[in-house]
């Protein structure tokens, strides 16, 4: 459709669509469209046609878009600086309305709990994260921990960086939990190595290592589940 979106007849704006219709029958492309709110006057490009032309890059697949880091965005014709971040703040946006936030003396009583709570947190991610969750003598959450960014190996994930924010907190007991960007949630050696080292030097310090939860791509592994702890 020629000239740009405030050219279209009204009914087939996006923001005057779905103020009628209602945002569920908005396409994903008229959905890109407010959120970016102008196309490319270079190319002619209206905000819905570089929607589409955003999805079209990514192959259809809105993940790949939502996990996109803002370089790859601005390196798309016609997305600069301040649509990358608008797009970008979308989506870190809805992946985080899809899990409430942790609070204090929460509980969680299972790995399958655990794991549907922190999915949508690391879903979509390309790096890998080591976490812990500090739990008091009743196994409420006292607060979660990030110990290392990047492959594990046991010079990051180290005893001494484990526990000490346990012995801080006086925990009584936690959790381990990482994730995969492959999506495989199977240990590799490593992980059931940097498990056992973190089992061993907890027992020592009277703060119980209660689990290893690994978060793939709509699966885990639980180490407790599987016997490896």
């Amino acid at each position: 459709m020629p000239g740009g979106i405030k050219e279209w007849p009204e009914d087939e704006r996006p923001r005057e669509k779905m103020f009628k219709q209602g945002a569920a029958l908005l396409t994903d492309a008229e959905l890109l469209a407010l959120i970016i709110r102008t196309g490319d006057p270079g190319s002619r490009q209206s905000a819905i046609d570089l929607g589409r032309g955003l999805i079209s890059h990514f192959s259809g697949n809105l993940r790949e878009l939502g996990s996109a880091d803002l370089g790859e965005l601005c390196a798309i014709q016609g997305v600069g600086p301040a649509k990358a971040t608008s797009i970008k703040a979308a989506f870190t946006l809805a992946a985080r309305f899809q899990g409430r936030k942790l609070e204090r003396l929460d509980r969680f009583t299972s790995p399958r709990q655990i794991f549907d709570y922190f999915h949508h947190e690391f879903r979509d991610s390309r790096k890998e994260y080591f976490l812990v969750l500090l739990l008091d003598g009743k196994n409420r959450i006292i607060r979660r921990v990030q110990i290392s960014q990047g492959s594990l190996n046991q010079s990051i994930v180290h005893p001494r960086e484990v526990f000490s924010p346990a012995v801080k907190e006086s925990a009584a007991a936690m959790i381990l939990l990482h994730n995969h960007p492959t999506g495989d949630p199977a240990p590799s050696s490593e992980d059931i190595a940097i498990t056992r080292r973190l089992r061993e030097a907890g027992d020592i310090m009277g703060i119980k290592v209660l689990d290893h939860i690994i978060v793939g791509d709509g699966e885990y592994l639980s180490f407790v589940e599987q016997g490896l702890l």
